[in-house]
């Protein structure tokens, strides 16, 4: 996280040099971007094979190539006002599928994918084909994904936003899967008659009210900040969510869940009051214990 908004060059408005090599507009856009993205290389490949139509690999392979840019530095441009690139490109692949993503719903983080796999841990507890529900989906990248990965799970999906609704079941259509997209506020948005479920995840806000000057600008200016900010200390939805639990939760059931930094004691303190045990945390690669899970022992 970056508590200061950097200074960033603006974007230079000449008529572009056909002589120069894709190469050279790659390193001139990665200098102008080096002081807001942690990857301006990376960043302004993406852009450009964007701009050109082509896959990152092939624009690799014509470095020494030049011609045309297309809409490159209208891209550019928005990326340096601090617009995400998958905002830019439209897509972001998550656990090797391609996702729509749109502001302001938030953009699948890489973390996530960690979530996906202790999920589908859980999953194998049972011969049978699983029953899970995603809470705070988002695009629907977590739902979806454990649908594409387990053939035969049913998998239900909640979003209290609308853009996030729309969009989940936007991705849900494109990547052929029956995952039903439910709006409401949690558990809330399930029908009365909705049987229990095997497994439960949920990516849900997490942030405390006090960061949200210390974000990134192009988290602030562009995601939504509901679906980040959760009170004085980051859990008020992990509360809730937590409350909600027993009536929702099969016996032996597992709920998975992301979370922040440094709340990894607090959480497992609710889920133990809340009647949970083997509890347990799974560190991201950054060595962070990004995903707490907990099994219903009732």
């Amino acid at each position: 996280m970056r508590s200061m908004r950097p200074t960033v060059p603006p974007v230079w408005r000449k008529a572009p040099d056909m002589t120069a090599s894709y190469g050279d507009v790659l390193r001139d856009a990665a200098k102008r971007l080096s002081n807001l993205s942690e990857s301006p290389q990376l960043d302004a490949e993406l852009l450009l094979a964007h701009a050109l139509g082509w896959s990152r690999s092939a624009l690799l392979s014509h470095r020494c190539d030049s011609g045309p840019v297309g809409l490159f530095y209208d891209y550019l441009e928005r990326r340096l006002a601090f617009e995400p690139v998958a905002y830019i490109l439209g897509h972001r692949e998550f656990y090797s599928l391609d996702f729509i993503v749109r502001a302001p719903v938030l953009v699948p983080r890489p973390e996530t994918e960690h979530l996906v796999e202790a999920a589908l841990a859980c999953a194998k507890d049972w011969a049978r084909p699983v029953r899970i529900l995603d809470l705070c989906t988002g695009t629907g990248c977590v739902a979806i994904t454990l649908a594409y990965e387990l053939p035969g799970a049913q998998v239900v999906a909640v979003d209290i936003a609308d853009e996030a609704v729309l969009l989940a079941r936007e991705n849900a259509a494109k990547a052929g899967l029956p995952v039903p997209v439910l709006q409401g506020d949690l558990f809330e948005a399930l029908p009365e008659d909705e049987p229990l479920f095997d497994v439960i995840t949920a990516n849900p806000p997490y942030v405390e009210t006090g960061e949200w000057d210390t974000l990134a600008p192009d988290i602030t200016e562009y995601e939504d900040k509901r679906a980040l900010l959760a009170g004085g200390d980051g859990l008020d939805c992990v509360r809730k969510i937590i409350a909600g639990l027993p009536g929702h939760l099969a016996s032996g059931g597992y709920i998975v869940m992301e979370i922040g930094e440094k709340q990894y004691d607090a959480v497992s303190g609710l889920l133990t009051l809340a009647g949970f045990g083997k509890i347990t945390a799974i560190y991201d690669l950054a060595g962070i214990r990004r995903i707490i899970q907990g099994q219903w022992l009732t």
